[in-house]
């Protein structure tokens, strides 16, 4: 893989070859065990605390790599960008994430993150990054319902309204941070990951000891277990992942693992958790989905170009 790959600006996409679609499918099965092992982790560790010594350790094994293989590291605009990533991705988003599964089934949490899609859309547009079709805005609308329908009568009994709200901030800083990364010059994907995780761990930190958090370690298997899986899986390898997809699709494209992550998620919760939903959450679900699939994929074509602002005529609506 040359460095060229990943110097430009990130405004084009081109069709999905097949390590590219490897690399999709592999981030989605592995990103659909996060929501279940943040909440195996969140049952022996503070979620601020397990999150910051989650992402500081997989920093560091993302800096072993770059020292390794002598990776050139980002500067200027690009530098900025990584920074940017950093903060939105990791320190902003999985605040949120992690406080809102202390009282949210993942099943739940999962059907919140299939909102990323409709949202990087939307936030695509406002940047003057993509084009923003009707069918996105019919499908928001479509989407909606199904979480209401899933909040209100989806587990049988009421779901904490500030966990569900965080979970909703935490998807937004997923979306806006996708747009912010092609707005921005790319960098190598290990490079990039060092140093988001770098900025937006200490971010954690601090919010861990403003929530007086007791910083201790794993102290049960299972929590070791899920800790393991957090770094090794879930931050080193899917973060990899996404970044390479994202460098070579548009940030709506990618975006598109939101849809299918939620089924993985539902599955391994069910098989590992003993998580158990209604009929009533089903649908919920569902109908978030379709709304997504119409206001998101079957509007824009996974191959289709961004659009730079200059473009993009006054950001219409088409």
């Amino acid at each position: 893989m040359s460095r060229s790959s990943f110097s430009k600006g990130g405004l084009g996409a081109t069709r999905p070859d097949r390590s590219t679609s490897i690399a999709f499918v592999l981030m989605v099965v592995f990103a659909g065990g996060n929501p279940v092992a943040v909440r195996f982790s969140n049952f022996g560790l503070p979620p601020f605390w397990g999150a910051a010594l989650r992402f500081a350790v997989a920093a560091l094994i993302f800096w072993i790599i770059v020292l390794v293989r002598r990776i050139a590291l980002p500067r200027g605009r690009a530098l900025m960008g990584a920074l940017l990533y950093g903060l939105l991705a990791v320190g902003a988003a999985y605040a949120f994430l992690y406080w809102g599964l202390l009282r949210v089934p993942a099943g739940l949490a999962g059907a919140v993150l299939a909102f990323v899609p409709l949202m990087t859309l939307f936030f695509a547009w406002a940047h003057g990054l993509e084009m923003l079709r009707w069918r996105g805005l019919i499908g928001a609308l479509v989407a909606t319902a199904g979480i209401l329908l899933g909040v209100v009568g989806g587990f049988g009994s009421a779901v904490h309204v500030p966990s569900l709200l965080a979970l909703v901030a935490g998807t937004a800083c997923l979306a806006e941070a996708a747009v912010v990364f092609k707005l921005f010059p790319q960098s190598h994907p290990m490079a990039t990951n060092a140093l988001a995780l770098t900025t937006g761990a200490p971010l954690l930190f601090v919010l861990s000891l403003l929530a007086g958090e007791q910083w201790t370690l794993p102290s049960t298997r299972n929590t070791w277990a899920a800790f393991a899986y957090l770094v090794l899986i879930g931050s080193v390898v899917v973060f990899y992942l996404y970044l390479y997809v994202l460098a070579r699709w548009t940030a709506s494209a990618t975006s598109y693992s939101f849809l299918l992550i939620p089924v993985a998620t539902v599955v391994i919760a069910a098989w590992l958790a003993g998580e158990v939903v209604t009929t009533s959450f089903v649908i919920g679900a569902a109908l978030v989905l379709t709304g997504v699939w119409v206001g998101a994929i079957h509007s824009a074509p996974p191959e289709a170009a961004d659009l730079t602002c200059s473009e993009m005529p006054n950001k219409a609506i088409c």
